[in-house]
């Protein structure tokens, strides 16, 4: 593909290790793959990081396209960054997850941590995903070109202008217009286009936003689950 040696990646691998949790966050003891974590509808970690910032006195907020080689939510919008929580790992070890997706290291002075949330969905045939969710914070004024999505996992980073953002989450609005930096090169457009997003919005159904807002016009079936 290009000389990113993440392209050399799967989109996800059925047989990474979770632990499987309660559904209060207490340790079972018990590690399983991937794929088995979600045939049965065990409780497990995962991390969901949120890129903002100001541009040009205006607040935006970030989003990832997922790829369309993911096996939930293909080609939906998500969470800047989320990843699960492996085996053996803290969400702090999970951290690593920025730089695998978007390419930035973390940086721990510019994060908040916003809180845990449980999330239950059933998004494809044989998928019931129980997620114990991290959901992070991360303050970034770069330029949208100056971050690097994962060429197999990200279709593209995509970036809102937030007042015009929350206006659209909350009815107000019909369509909402972002800027968009591609990943996989087949599955987006190139960087800087614009990116335009109509009701109901292609959100992955357990998605978590920072700070959501009142969203009365918008169906909750199109809101996301699976990382």
């Amino acid at each position: 593909m290009s000389g990113d040696p993440r392209a050399d990646q799967q989109a996800q691998d059925p047989d990474e290790l979770f632990d499987v949790l309660r559904a209060d966050g207490s340790a079972t003891g018990v590690a399983k793959p991937r794929a088995a974590v979600h045939r049965d509808g065990d409780w497990h970690r995962a991390l969901h990081i949120w890129v903002a910032g100001i541009d040009a006195g205006e607040p935006f907020l970030t989003f990832q396209r997922r790829s369309l080689l993911k096996d939930s939510w293909p080609g939906r919008l998500d969470a800047t960054v989320g990843g699960h929580v492996r085996s053996g790992e803290t969400p702090e070890h999970a951290l690593r997850e920025m730089e695998e997706e978007i390419g930035v290291l973390p940086d721990p002075a510019t994060m908040r941590m916003l809180g845990i949330r449980l999330s239950v969905s059933e998004s494809e045939e044989g998928i019931l995903d129980r997620e114990i969710q991290h959901v992070i914070l991360s303050l970034d004024n770069r330029p949208l070109e100056e971050f690097e999505p994962h060429p197999v996992e990200l279709a593209a980073l995509v970036r809102f202008p937030l007042e015009k953002l929350l206006d659209f989450l909350a009815g107000a609005k019909p369509s909402v217009l972002g800027t968009v930096r591609p990943g996989t090169p087949n599955c987006s457009p190139p960087a800087s286009s614009p990116f335009r997003v109509s009701s109901p919005p292609p959100i992955a159904t357990s998605t978590a936003l920072p700070s959501p807002p009142p969203r009365p016009s918008v169906a909750p079936a199109t809101w996301r689950s699976e990382r």
